[in-house]
């Protein structure tokens, strides 16, 4: 009797049949879901992407431009309602997040999701074939959300959507993107795309704190001032819009670097380290 009890102490498989069907579930939803779970949910939604349509992606592309636009309209209202004080910007980052928030839960297409998402594919399974989908979805998505950008930012350059006091705000807000070198903004970029890239990592495991990690991580870029290069083409086509710019800073200040910057970070940092890591499972 002794042996029997030894033995199945030393055999979990033992002890997990003698559960009940509910607590066999507890135990399930319990567990975290495996990186080979996570990369391949990621994967199939990737697959997913690049069997859309262009027009489809168009549509995604313009959306997420301009629904991203509030990233830069939300700082620039808690700007003018605090005071100017050392903590301020701790408020001022969180409103950051909102176009984030939009973006992401409404399923809105962003470049630098796409870092991520449809690499997984071309990774498990590399093809000239898959390498012009991937090089079509990015080329379609990051065009139509640049463009919505410009769109956003003239809006609000050239309307009276908000008062002066505002739209100095958000000019305000709107400088550190062509402050840089193109050294500092493209290390600002590897960062924020690492990030970014790394949330689409995470949704999959998230269940219904969905939210919570969106806010958290694109709080951190806000708070670490990293350069994103669709949030951050709002703010610089603004410049260019009130003529604090010229289209020669948008693009050598801050597009290039940024987008190089974006995109070696999500692709290196995180579609290929997380591939790496479950590649022998696959």
């Amino acid at each position: 009797m002794d042996q029997e009890v030894h033995a199945n102490r030393l055999n979990p498989a033992s002890d997990a049949e003698d559960l009940s069907q509910d607590e066999r579930f507890a135990v399930e939803q319990q567990s975290r879901p495996s990186a080979t779970l996570i990369h391949e949910t990621i994967r199939a939604e990737g697959e997913r992407e690049l069997d859309r349509g262009a027009f489809a992606l168009m549509m995604s592309g313009l959306a997420a431009g301009l629904s991203i636009g509030f990233s830069v309209v939300v700082p620039a209202i808690v700007m003018v309602a605090l005071p100017d004080t050392p903590w301020s910007h701790l408020l001022v980052s969180l409103g950051y997040t909102v176009g984030f928030l939009i973006v992401v839960l409404g399923r809105q297409q962003l470049f630098t999701e796409n870092t991520l998402t449809p690499i997984l594919p071309l990774l498990s399974g590399p093809s000239w074939h898959r390498l012009w989908r991937v090089l079509r979805l990015w080329g379609i998505v990051l065009v139509s959300n640049i463009a919505a950008t410009w769109v956003f930012s003239g809006v609000l350059a050239f309307t009276p959507l908000f008062d002066p006091e505002t739209k100095a705000a958000i000019a305000e807000y709107s400088r550190s993107t062509i402050e840089s070198s193109f050294g500092e903004m493209f290390i600002k970029a590897v960062f924020a795309g690492w990030l970014i890239a790394l949330m689409v990592w995470l949704m999959p495991a998230s269940g219904d704190s969905k939210p919570l990690v969106i806010i958290i991580v694109t709080y951190v870029v806000a708070l670490a001032h990293l350069a994103h290069i669709i949030a951050g083409s709002v703010e610089a086509s603004f410049l260019v819009h009130i003529g604090e710019a010229s289209f020669g800073d948008y693009g050598l200040l801050f597009f290039l670097p940024t987008l190089l910057g974006n995109t070696i970070g999500g692709v290196l940092l995180v579609a290929c380290v997380n591939f790496g890591q479950v590649a022998s499972e696959l």
